[in-house]
Parts: C-alpha cells; sequence; structure tokens
C-alpha cells in the first residue's frame, strides 16, 4: 500500500512525495489507521524501521493550526527530540505548523521565546520540560495528544519518575496516548495501567533479534591489542561511514585522537561535550564532513543516520540490548550492513548474554594475516558437537564490503 492509501491529508502526501518516501514500512502501515482513528497505542518495532513517521504523520493531520500545545513528544535524550523535531518539521512543510524543542545543556532564552509564540507540537527531554512546567511557562491541560517515544531508552536512563510527574500533574486527562518502543521489557507493561487507555497494540518483528540486513561478529583478540585490530579492521575494510562504540568517554576521546593522527575525518560524541558540539558532530557526520563517529551509547538508540556501512564495537555493551540496538545503526531501511564486535577474555560474559538474548550463537571471525597475541579466548571456548564431531569456533574475515 501506497503512503496515499492510508488516509493522510494532501499536503502531508505531498511532503512525503517530495522526500521520496513511496511505501510506509510495516509499523507505518499498520498505525497511521489507528491513530488516525484516535485510539490509544503501543507501538513496538525494532530500530530503524520509521516510528518517527509512524506517530508523527497521524498527529500531524490531526493537528488544529493556531491552537498552541496540543502535542506533546517525550525523548530520552536531546539528540532524539532534536531529531524528531527535525524530521516533524520536513514533514509539516505544508501545514504551516510550528514544532517546538525544549532539551537542556542550552539557555533558556530561544525556548522561552518560542513557548510565548505557542508552537501547536513540542518536542522534549523530561528535565527540562519539568523546570519550565514548574516555572508556568507553559500549560498542557488542553493538550490532546501525548507521544512517550523510545520508552525503553527513558526506562534505562531512570527517566520514569519524571514521566509519571509530567503525565499524571500537568497532562489533560482527555488524551490520546502513543507508546513506542524498540523492545518490551517487562516494566513497561505496567506503564499501561496509569498512561494509556484500551491501547491497540502493534508489534512488528522479533524484539529480541538483531536486523537480518545486518551481518555481525565476534573478533576475539586480547585487551592490549584491542586498538590495533581496530585500526586493522578500519584498514581492511571498504566503508563509507563508520559508527564505532565504547563504554567509556575516555576511549572515544582517546580513540578519536589517535584516528585523528592517522588522517581520519573523525569527531567524537559522548554526554561531556557541550550540545553544540554535540549537534556539529552528528550534522558533520550525517553530511559525510567526518567518515567516522566514535560514540558512547548516547547514541545507540534512536539515532536515524542514513548511510552508516559499518558499526564497530570496540567495548561489548554491558547490557544485552543495546548490543541490538548498537548494530541497528548500520542495516537501515533495508541496506546491508556490518557489524564487528571486539571480544576480550573479560567481556566473555556480556557476550554470553548477548546470545542468550537474540537467541542465537554469534559467529567468532580471526582477521587473516594479524598478529595475534594468544588469548585463552582462541580455544577455551570451542565446543564438541555432538557426536563428538568439534565446531569451528572462528570463521575467517578478509575484507568488509
Amino acid at each position: 500500500m501506497p503512503f496515499s492509501g492510508l488516509g493522510l491529508s494532501e499536503p502531508i502526501n505531498k511532503a512525503l512525495s517530495e522526500l521520496g518516501f513511496e511505501k510506509p514500512t510495516p509499523i507505518q502501515e499498520q498505525s497511521i489507521p489507528i491513530i488516525l482513528k484516535g485510539k490509544d497505542l503501543i507501538g513496538s518495532a525494532q530500530t530503524g524501521t520509521g516510528k518517527t513517521a509512524a506517530f508523527g504523520l497521524p498527529i500531524l493531520q490531526r493537528i488544529v493550526p493556531g491552537k498552541p500545545f496540543q502535542c506533546l513528544i517525550l525523548e530520552p535524550t536531546r539528540e532524539l527530540a532534536a531529531q524528531v523535531e527535525e524530521s516533524l518539521k520536513v514533514f509539516s512543510k505544508h501545514l504551516g505548523i510550528k514544532i517546538g524543542l525544549i532539551y537542556g545543556g542550552v539557555k533558556y532564552g530561544g525556548q522561552l521565546k518560542m513557548l510565548e509564540s505557542g508552537a501547536e507540537i513540542i518536542v522534549a527531554t523530561p528535565g527540562r520540560l519539568l523546570d519550565h512546567l514548574n516555572q508556568k511557562n507553559l500549560s498542557l491541560k488542553g493538550m490532546d495528544y501525548l507521544v512517550l517515544d523510545e520508552v525503553d531508552r527513558m526506562l534505562d536512563m531512570g527517566f520514569l519518575p519524571d514521566v509519571k510527574r509530567i503525565v499524571q500533574n500537568y497532562c489533560s486527562k482527555e488524551r490520546q496516548t502513543l507508546l513506542f518502543t524498540a523492545t518490551m521489557p517487562p516494566a513497561i507493561k505496567t506503564l499501561t495501567g496509569w498512561v494509556l487507555n484500551d491501547p491497540a497494540i502493534v508489534e512488528i518483528g522479533q524484539n529480541r533479534s538483531a536486523a537480518e540486513t545486518v551481518s555481525h561478529a565476534f573478533y576475539p583478540v586480547v585487551e592490549r591489542q584491542k586498538y590495533k585490530l581496530l585500526i586493522e579492521l578500519l584498514e581492511r575494510t571498504h566503508f563509507e561511514s563508520v559508527l564505532i562504540f565504547t563504554r567509556t568517554k575516555f576511549n572515544a576521546d582517546m580513540i578519536c585522537r589517535r584516528l585523528e593522527r592517522l588522517n581520519h575525518s573523525v569527531v567524537a560524541l559522548h554526554s561531556d561535550r557541550s550540545q553544540s558540539e554535540r549537534t556539529a558532530a552528528l550534522k558533520g557526520f550525517k553530511d559525510g564532513k567526518y567518515e567516522v563517529l566514535v560514540a558512547t551509547d548516547i547514541a545507540a538508540r534512536g539515532l536515524d543516520i542514513a548511510g552508516v556501512t559499518h558499526v564497530i564495537n570496540y567495548d561489548v555493551p554491558l547490557h544485552a540490548e543495546d548490543y541490538v540496538h548498537r548494530i541497528g545503526r548500520t542495516g537501515r531501511a533495508q541496506r546491508e550492513g556490518d557489524a564487528f564486535t571486539l571480544l576480550t577474555e573479560d567481556e566473555v560474559k556480556n557476550a554470553a548474554a548477548i546470545e542468550h538474548f537474540i537467541g542465537k550463537k554469534i559467529e567468532r571471525k580471526k582477521l587473516d594475516g594479524f598478529n595475534y597475541m594468544y588469548s585463552a579466548l582462541f580455544n577455551a571456548q570451542e565446543k564438541s558437537a555432538a557426536g563428538g564431531t568439534r565446531s569451528r569456533l572462528f570463521g575467517r574475515s578478509g575484507r568488509g564490503r
């Protein structure tokens, strides 16, 4: 079904056509008609499946131009909030609707000016929004629509108390509520009782699986050789853009400095960078100014960065769900992508937890010609298959796509 068959207005379809959007993704095709009918909804789908358009398009259709603060969209991070605001502005280019952005890390002046103008839609992070609400800079009592986006991420980041305070103390009781998430941990189900009213549920795909378009593997290596193996992977791989994930801000900065010395166009993204630096880093990576972005998990979920051909996990993520989100930054929009994860002896338990989470063994690979130092990883995990045949621990890897 084309977008034109979903009941969206001509101005919205015109904007989608100009963007080159022809066919909705499954989460969009199933969610948009439900939202247009005014029903509460829980939408669950993997990263990279178009959840922003799934809730954004039908809300834009229902907004009344000129009526302030009709819709609140809550996001867990500044980057996600800015991305959603940018997407909604593009989708609504022929509608004359104002979209306001509220997040921390910047001065209040621009946000106060926006609030005085009375934007129809507010995209916000919980902390700064609470500041404005406590100062009575805006009222949500006449709000018609509430969207809780990336809810699993908000739970992970400890935002549930702030979200509960916003919804129960400041939001209109007569509203349509939409909840979108990439995974469905049990804690999310506790939200349905006090946030949603008899919601429809749309679940697309397996929440625990890696995207089928991503080829991914573990690369065991001793700690002392992690950086050398990273460089070797970069040198042997034909890539257009690479997203490198680290567990710490220190490692992100360290890798960024070293890659700069090797003449890579690279930038770091983590919470110690100012908001202007973070915005510039993301824009530069998206626009092709930088070929490598080194980031902590601030960039793991939700960020829509088109054209990422490779993801490298310099550190195995501590939480199994984050592995799926990290490697989901590539292989988006049905394109193919590759993900490499460097695995040291101290991270074996984390790797096992990831395999348990996705219900699948992840291939171990060695890089041909790399002068590996010996590690117990190279034989301790080798298992004997049933009947006495030995399984192969490592595949062989030459150049990536």
